[in-house]
């Protein structure tokens, strides 16, 4: 019985995993608007997140209520990352985010 409990509950937390998302636009007014999010629709409410030139952070910050994160856009190439933890990273290069 024991083993049975166990694997239901190893199972549980699969079913229940989520995997991070993000979407980031080009607003067309020299800013950058990022949104993110959790396939199981959960909120990233307050999750870390940091704009990246080279090793230099050039803005960084937290998800708004509406799990927003709108910053200036650098001149040159930079990265978007959504940090929720380990294995719940993701990063957006400035050549994938268009208008």
């Amino acid at each position: 019985m024991k083993k049975i409990l166990i694997g239901n509950l190893l199972f549980a937390g699969i079913v229940f995993a989520h995997t991070p998302v993000m979407y980031c636009f080009d607003n067309g007014d020299n800013t950058v608007t990022c949104e993110g999010g959790f396939s199981d629709g959960s909120s990233a409410q307050g999750v870390k997140f940091t704009v990246k030139q080279g090793d230099k952070i050039v803005a960084d910050g937290k998800l708004s209520a509406e799990s927003e994160f709108t910053f200036k856009k650098p001149a040159g190439d930079y990265t978007a990352q959504f940090d929720a933890g380990k294995g719940h990273i993701v990063e957006i290069s400035s050549s994938k985010i268009s208008e």
